[in-house]
């Protein structure tokens, strides 16, 4: 049954790494890296539970907020290009 679900993660995560390549705009690659990054937390805790592992939960976990703060990062600097708060530097 694991078995199963950790073949269609892995399916599911090529379709993500096509979308990625092919997508139109910035954005949808974005949302595809995203997807992927999801897509590898299901997959870290369905090996977990395959190999009777199911502490690597806890990693999917810790895995999964780190997928968040780069999509945040991701997404504000192709917003803004740039990290940082620069244009208070130009009014000085």
């Amino acid at each position: 049954m694991f078995a199963a679900a950790m073949a269609g993660v892995l399916v599911t995560m090529a379709l993500a790494l096509v979308a990625a390549a092919r997508g139109p705009s910035v954005f949808d690659r974005l949302l595809a890296i995203n997807l992927f990054g999801t897509k590898t937390v299901l997959l870290i805790a369905v090996t977990g539970f395959l190999v009777g592992r199911p502490e690597w939960l806890d990693l999917a976990l810790v895995y999964a907020l780190i997928n968040f703060v780069a999509m945040i990062a991701l997404l504000k600097f192709v917003r803004f290009g740039s990290l940082g708060h620069d244009d208070l530097d130009a009014e000085r």
